[in-house]
């Protein structure tokens, strides 16, 4: 039988076993900070690399003319027209002429002797993209001269007109009034006896919007309501398409195309279409000068002679307000 001291022996043994291992480890540094490099350059801040708005970043920079601006003040006699007129509408009041050959009439030149000015704005300055509330003057003659005939004068139209007009953005919005009445001259009807004057006459209100796709790119529409008329009916519907340089062009200029379309109540909708291009250059007041192609196709663009048919084929040069 083991006696006391024994046992006493071995449980100390034990315990020392067991303590052995640990008093045997060491104890390991706590661990340092990891050491980063400087930046190799200077950190741009900006929108995020998966997105970026360019259209946001385009409207809200100083080259874009388009971009929305609030700086706007009072001004009597504005330099600039907020709302153009429609470049290929034969109605339109501007310095032009175009000679054209028509099917079974020969040969035609017409002119327009006119023009439009700004009479006070509440808006931006800028002559070539003005922006704010407008409001504008127009009048011109519409001339038909027949070169076959020792240039007598066949018919002309007179137009006057008042239109307010807005702009912000790429907006423009037009609402006016103007009149308008055709004579015949009369050269024409000393040489027509026959022929039954019609007294064309239209007062009429219009709303009109326009839209820039860009700088050089217009899309429009209008719709016209007559409050008086004589031979002419009430409704009228306008719309087109514009590609001319919206900037100073120089001496250098650049290419223009215009289309329009007009629909007319007495015609039963029926009206005409019109297509210019060629050469424009446009100066520092944002006037425009062009030269090139011309084509009408539709009912007589002398209301006159409302009810004949025309196809025009020639050229003309053309100046816009």
């Amino acid at each position: 039988m083991p006696t006391r001291e024994t046992i006493r022996g071995l449980c100390l043994a034990a315990l020392l076993a067991a303590c052995a291992p640990a008093l045997g480890q060491t104890v390991l540094p706590p661990p340092t900070a990891i050491e980063t490099l400087p930046p190799t350059g200077p950190i741009l801040e900006g929108p995020p690399l998966e997105y970026f708005d360019l259209d946001s970043w385009y409207a809200g920079s100083e080259i874009n003319p388009l971009a929305p601006r609030t700086d706007w003040q009072w001004q009597l006699l504005p330099d600039g027209i907020l709302y153009r007129s429609y470049l290929a509408n034969p109605k339109e009041s501007r310095l032009g002429t175009q000679y054209f050959s028509a099917p079974h009439d020969g040969a035609l030149w017409d002119s327009t002797l006119g023009g439009r000015v700004g009479m006070i704005r509440y808006g931006t300055t800028d002559a070539a993209w003005p922006q704010g509330w407008q409001f504008d003057v127009e009048g011109s003659a519409q001339v038909r001269l027949d070169p076959d005939e020792d240039l007598d004068l066949r018919s002309v139209d007179y137009r006057i007109g008042s239109p307010l007009t807005y702009g912000f953005g790429r907006h423009r919005l037009q609402f006016g009034f103007y009149h308008l009445c055709s004579h015949l001259g009369d050269e024409f009807v000393e040489a027509h006896p026959e022929f039954e004057h019609v007294n064309f006459v239209r007062d009429a209100l219009t709303l009109g919007y326009a839209y820039f796709l860009t700088e050089n790119i217009r899309l429009y529409g209008e719709l016209g309501w007559a409050f008086r008329t004589d031979v002419s009916e009430e409704w009228e519907f306008q719309f087109g398409f514009e590609y001319a340089p919206g900037r100073p062009t120089g001496l250098r200029g650049a290419p223009f195309l215009t289309a329009h379309g007009h629909l007319r109540e007495e015609l039963n909708y029926s009206g005409n279409f019109a297509l210019q291009a060629g050469w424009a250059w446009r100066g520092q007041s944002s006037h425009l000068l062009r030269t090139g192609l011309h084509y009408y196709n539709g009912l007589s663009s002398q209301y006159s002679f409302y009810r004949q048919f025309e196809q025009q084929i020639g050229a003309g040069l053309w100046y816009d307000f």
